[in-house]
C-alpha cells in the first residue's frame, strides 16, 4: 500500500513537471507566433515592405513548421522528447533574439522560418513527452492543460507585439528570448521521457497506412480546418456586418479565453467517460453552429455564434490527441510519432481551412465554406456513431455467446 502511494506520488510529480515544462514551452512559442500581427504595419512602413512581403513574413512560420513536422517527430524518436524540446526551445530563443535586432526583410523571413522549425520541434517533442510520460487515464487532462498554456501564449502574443511597437523590439523580444532561454534550464531538470517503440521512418509509413491512425488524425485535422476557416471567414463576416477591428479582435480574444478553460475540462471528461463522448459533443456543436453561420444579421449575435463555434471546436482537441496517442501505443509505435502526426494533422487542417476556405468563399460567399465544414462534422459524427453502435452490437453478441456457453457447461 505504501509502495503504491509512493508510486502514485511520483507519477503526480512527474505529471506536474511535464505540464510546467511542455506548457511553458508551448506558451513561449505561441507568444512569438502571435506577436507579429500588431507589428506588420510597422514593418511595412519602416522597412518599405509590400503587402506580399508582409504576407510572406507571416507565412514563413507555418512553412517552417510544416517542413519540420516529420523530421522533428523522427528526431524525437531517436534522441527522446526532452532533447527535442530543448533543441526547439534553443532555436526559438535564438530566433526571438534575432527579431529584436534584425532590420532586413530577408533576415526577418529567415528568422521566422527557423522559428517555425524550432516550434515544430518544440510541439512534436512536447506532445510526445505528454504521450509517453503520462498514464492513459490522465492523458486527456494533461493534453488539455498544455494546450491551454499554448492558448494563453496566443493571447499574450499581441500584447507583446504592441509593447514592441511602443518600447522597442529590443526590449520586448529580448524579454521573450530570455524567457525561452530560462525554459531550457528548467527543461534540463526534468527526467527524460522514453520515446519507445519503432524509431524508423518505416514505422511512420506503417502508421500512415493504418486506417485507425488516419481516422484519429482526421479528428485533429477537422477542428484545425474549422478553426482556420473560422479565423478568416469569421473576421470577414463580422466586417460585412459592420464590426470594426476592435470588435473583431475582442470576439476572438473572448473565444480564446474561454477555450483556455474548456480545453482542460474536455480532456478531463475524456479521461473519465472515454474519448468518444466529448468528441461527439464537439462534433454535434460544430455541426449545428456552423450550419447557422449565415443566420445572424447583426454583428453582436454573429460574434456570439463565432465564439460558441470556436468553443465547440476546442472540445475536440485534447480527446482527439489523446486518442491518437493511444492508437499508436497499441500499435507499438514510438510515442514521438504522436507528436509528429498531431502536428501533421494540425498544419494540414490549418492550410486547408484558411487557404481552401478563403478560395471557396471567393468563388461563392462567406457562408458556403462553413456549410461544407458543417457537413464534414455531421458526416464524421455519423461515422463515429455507426462505429460505436457496431462495436456495441458485437460486444452484445459476444456476451450472449459467453452466457450460452456457461449455461451449457453447467448442464
Amino acid at each position: 500500500m505504501i509502495q503504491r502511494s509512493v508510486s502514485e506520488s511520483g507519477a503526480a510529480a512527474r505529471e506536474r513537471w511535464i505540464v510546467a515544462v511542455v506548457g511553458g514551452t508551448l506558451l513561449v512559442d505561441s507568444i512569438f507566433y502571435t506577436a507579429l500581427t500588431p507589428l506588420l504595419p510597422q514593418f511595412v512602413h519602416r522597412l518599405h515592405m509590400s503587402a506580399g512581403a508582409a504576407g510572406l513574413l507571416t507565412a514563413c512560420y507555418a512553412i517552417g513548421c510544416l517542413a519540420g513536422t516529420i523530421p522533428s517527430g523522427l528526431l524525437a524518436a531517436r534522441i527522446g522528447p526532452r532533447a527535442t524540446v530543448l533543441a526547439g526551445l534553443t532555436v526559438v530563443a535564438l530566433t526571438t533574439a534575432a527579431f529584436a535586432f534584425v532590420d532586413s526583410p530577408f533576415l526577418l523571413d529567415l528568422a521566422r522560418l527557423l522559428e517555425g522549425l524550432g516550434g515544430s520541434a518544440a510541439w512534436s517533442g512536447g506532445l510526445a513527452w505528454v504521450a509517453g510520460g503520462t498514464a492513459p487515464g490522465r492523458r486527456g487532462t494533461v493534453m488539455g492543460q498544455v494546450l491551454a498554456a499554448a492558448t494563453a501564449g496566443s493571447l499574450l502574443g499581441p500584447a507583446v507585439g504592441a509593447a514592441a511597437s511602443s518600447v522597442g523590439r529590443e526590449i520586448a523580444f529580448g524579454a521573450v528570448a530570455v524567457l525561452a532561454a530560462s525554459m531550457t534550464v528548467v527543461c534540463r531538470r526534468v527526467p527524460a521521457a522514453d520515446g519507445g517503440g519503432d524509431t524508423s521512418s518505416k514505422g511512420l509509413t506503417g502508421a500512415l497506412r493504418d486506417t485507425r491512425v488516419l481516422g484519429t488524425m482526421w479528428l485533429i485535422a477537422l477542428p484545425s480546418l474549422i478553426s482556420g476557416a473560422l479565423s478568416v471567414l469569421g473576421s470577414l463576416r463580422l466586417h460585412h456586418l459592420g464590426a470594426g477591428p476592435t470588435a473583431i479582435g475582442a470576439t476572438f480574444l473572448v473565444a480564446a479565453a474561454i477555450d483556455a478553460v474548456v480545453g482542460p475540462l474536455s480532456g478531463n471528461a475524456s479521461d473519465r467517460y472515454g474519448r468518444l463522448a466529448p468528441v461527439c459533443v464537439g462534433l454535434l456543436a460544430a455541426t449545428v453552429l456552423l450550419a447557422g453561420f449565415g443566420l445572424p444579421t447583426a454583428a453582436l449575435p454573429a460574434a456570439a455564434l463565432i465564439v460558441a463555434a470556436a468553443v465547440g471546436v476546442e472540445v475536440l482537441w485534447a480527446p482527439a490527441m489523446a486518442w491518437l496517442s493511444e492508437v499508436l501505443e497499441r500499435r507499438g509505435d514510438a510515442a514521438a510519432l504522436a507528436g509528429a502526426l498531431i502536428n501533421l494533422a494540425w498544419s494540414g487542417g490549418q492550410i486547408a481551412g484558411s487557404a481552401g476556405g478563403g478560395r471557396l468563399a471567393q468563388a461563392t460567399d462567406d457562408v458556403t465554406p462553413m456549410i461544407v465544414a458543417a457537413g464534414l462534422s455531421l458526416a464524421t459524427l455519423l461515422a463515429l456513431s455507426v462505429r460505436a453502435l457496431s462495436r456495441g452490437h458485437r460486444r452484445g453478441v459476444l456476451l450472449r455467446d459467453r452466457r450460452r456457453l456457461g449455461t451449457a457447461g453447467e448442464e
